[in-house]
């Protein structure tokens, strides 16, 4: 899919919405409004997918894939829509890597894998989808024993590339967003409880936010890794908090996933 991107972010103040969730996206919206978009060409539309994997920490299943689900979702594709000239998709998508329609969608999100286990048609999936073009954001996992394990994972997907930390200079923190610090964005109650980042199981340090890359044989960002940060929370929770809303929401999650998704399709 071929999408020019004309950002108007800087030039828009976001309005905190209104509104709490009740986790269920087959009732209703949360509020969420709806737009117009041609539905005969869906592959001019952005939709945002969420990926479903199995993880020890849940059932078969289940697990930690379902968290902010689905009003994270919701919310950062209506702020998609508002805030740049992408085409929007207003319903997003879950699926699972070995689904036949995945590579219909350039672009995958995955939440919580610090206990993710894929099985060996998903670990091929996603090095196929990944090497054709495809782009995954993992994001909102802490300590180091999480990263561990998702190293793990993506080492069966690519045994020859090892993730190294992005810098700061790198232009998916500049894209659209100019932005001055890798944003670290904690869950709402950690922010209530006066933290600017979430203790971590294993006790390890979490202070400070760890972006992580796994690139192709051109340099292009394949994986994206936001470690010890929780840029779902900030989409998910906007409406429950004007403090939060306007700190991290504003002016840290939803510029870092826009500038995400913007690098992932004009790349």
């Amino acid at each position: 899919m071929i999408v020019t991107l004309l950002c108007m972010a800087a030039g828009v103040t976001l309005a905190q919405r209104g509104w709490r969730g009740m986790h269920d996206i087959s009732v209703d919206r949360k509020g969420v409004p709806t737009w117009d978009y041609d539905q005969n060409f869906p592959s001019d539309s952005f939709t945002f997918v969420r990926v479903e994997f199995d993880s020890y920490f849940g059932r078969a299943g289940g697990g930690g894939w379902l968290t902010d689900y689905p009003d994270s979702d919701l919310n950062f594709s209506l702020r998609l829509q508002q805030l740049t000239s992408l085409k929007v998709n207003p319903d997003p998508k879950t699926m699972r890597l070995t689904d036949d329609e995945l590579f219909d969608y350039p672009f995958l999100y995955m939440i919580e894998p610090g206990g993710m286990v894929l099985s060996d048609e998903e670990v091929a999936a996603l090095r196929k989808y990944c090497l054709n073009g495809g782009f995954l954001m993992i994001d909102d996992f802490w300590g180091d024993d999480q990263y561990e394990n998702v190293r793990y994972e993506l080492e069966k997907v690519f045994p020859d590339r090892k993730p190294f930390e992005v810098p700061l200079s790198h232009e998916i923190f500049h894209i659209v967003y100019d932005l001055k610090e890798k944003p670290q964005v904690p869950a709402l109650r950690s922010v209530q409880r006066g933290q600017t980042w979430e203790y971590a199981r294993d006790g390890s340090d979490t202070r400070n936010p760890d972006y992580r890359a796994i690139t192709d044989d051109n340099d292009r960002i394949m994986v994206f890794i936001c470690h010890n940060t929780d840029l779902g929370d900030g989409w998910e929770r906007e409406g429950e908090d004007k403090y939060y809303f306007d700190e991290f929401s504003v002016k840290k999650a939803y510029p870092m996933g826009i500038n995400i998704v913007t690098y992932a399709m004009t790349h």
